[in-house]
């Protein structure tokens, strides 16, 4: 199973859509590799800088309804040619929350309180996020500050992940 985590990209919006993950112009390629130049290019969001920002990023940390709009595996893809492997939210668009969990990816919900207290704290520093499946638990750290969050697997996104995502699961179960 692959590691999970990396340092954080911060995305402080509700409603980010699959159109601002990855734009509907290319959604003619044929290849994730293809998509990652693309990922977040039109997304609107004060200092943000797709170009810039995503680089070296292994996490999202955002707020509610991630992935709304059209229902596409190429928005988990292109984050993933782009080294996103989770992304933690307040809630996720249901098709794209799915799509994470068919790509082998972690689509983490958190409270609104938790999220609140996360950025508070962790948001415009230089942030790590470890991720521990087995125990079920999110630890961000930044410089010497520490904070852990526990978290739920569903068994069957737990397969899933653990697989690597659908395909490799059915090739292993059917």
């Amino acid at each position: 199973m692959k590691t999970f985590g990396g340092k954080v990209l911060f995305l402080d919006r509700n409603d980010i859509n699959t159109d601002e993950i990855i734009p509907a112009k290319y959604l003619t390629e044929n290849s994730r590799e293809a998509l990652k130049p693309y990922v977040l290019e039109d997304l609107k969001l004060s200092g943000f800088d797709a170009g810039r920002d995503m680089a070296g990023k292994g996490a999202i940390v955002t707020r509610g309804n991630f992935g709304c709009g059209s229902s596409r595996e190429h928005a988990p893809w292109a984050l993933e040619a782009n080294g996103i492997n989770i992304v933690v939210g307040e809630s996720f668009a249901r098709i794209f929350r799915q799509n994470m969990y068919n790509c082998g990816m972690i689509a983490c919900e958190a409270a609104p309180e938790t999220l609140d207290e996360i950025f508070r704290e962790f948001s415009g520093a230089d942030t790590e996020l470890e991720v521990d499946t087995e125990r079920g638990e999110l630890t961000f750290i930044s410089g010497d500050r520490r904070r852990s969050v526990p978290f739920r697997l569903a068994d069957f996104e737990r397969a899933l992940v653990e697989a690597g995502g659908w395909v490799e699961y059915a090739a292993q179960h059917y």
